[in-house]
């Protein structure tokens, strides 16, 4: 083929490599993002993340293979994106596990060569969705949310009064509350620090789109 600058305009051959990885790749993340995290857990955001990170992180994989980074150019990788963890909040642990999950098939399927079978490949995928796929749909782990609220109704923090908290505060935020725990108490201002604790499931059906950002926000606040 003619070269332009020293860059070969076409390799047949590469390209149809890239595009048949890609449709791969991409059909295995939004199975994985869409179907079974989606699903469980409506957040857009999250699946808008997951799709273009992986995307990205294959596209640099597959096209600086050549540099031969390999393992190292990997490693890397996976160290960059845990230090930065998106500076700007903290992620749930389950969202994180996602992006780990995302980011390491995008790495495996970009970077395995020709020592590597399509059917070894295909079989790495398969056990990483089944395994998924066991884990959320199966086994029903159900994910286990909280939230911190400041309240001012210090009377009903007596254990003797705990139902009646914890009714007030299901009417109050509209969450089916599974537990909660009483913090500091400040009876100067008449507050105390409570932590409720709720299952996704059981709330994201009667959550708007906005509400499912705020409590996204607000798991796993100390």
């Amino acid at each position: 083929m003619p070269e332009l600058l020293n860059i070969e305009l076409m390799n047949w051959e590469d390209f149809f490599d890239l595009i048949l990885r890609t449709v791969f790749n991409l059909g295995v993340v939004i199975f994985l993002v869409r179907y079974l995290y989606y699903r469980t857990t409506p957040r857009k955001d999250y699946l808008f993340t997951y799709i273009l990170i992986s995307l990205v992180v294959f596209f640099m994989c597959f096209l600086l293979e050549n540099i031969k980074l390999e393992l190292g150019f990997a490693l890397g990788l996976f160290a960059i994106f845990g230090i930065i963890r998106y500076r700007t909040r903290q992620i749930p642990i389950r969202e994180m596990t996602y992006l780990f999950l995302v980011i390491g098939l995008s790495v495996i399927n970009a970077l395995s060569n020709a020592k590597v079978s399509y059917a070894e490949l295909i079989f790495t995928n398969a056990a990483l969705i089944f395994i998924t796929y066991l884990l959320e749909k199966v086994f029903l782990l159900r994910h286990e949310s909280k939230k911190v609220i400041n309240y001012e109704n210090v009377e009903l923090i007596k254990p003797e009064r705990r139902e009646d908290l914890k009714h007030d505060l299901e009417e109050r935020t509209g969450l089916i509350i599974n537990r909660l725990e009483v913090g500091r108490v400040d009876y100067l201002r008449d507050s105390a620090r409570v932590i409720i604790y709720y299952f996704e499931d059981e709330n994201w059906v009667s959550l708007g789109d906005e509400d499912q950002q705020a409590n996204g926000d607000d798991d796993d606040d100390d």
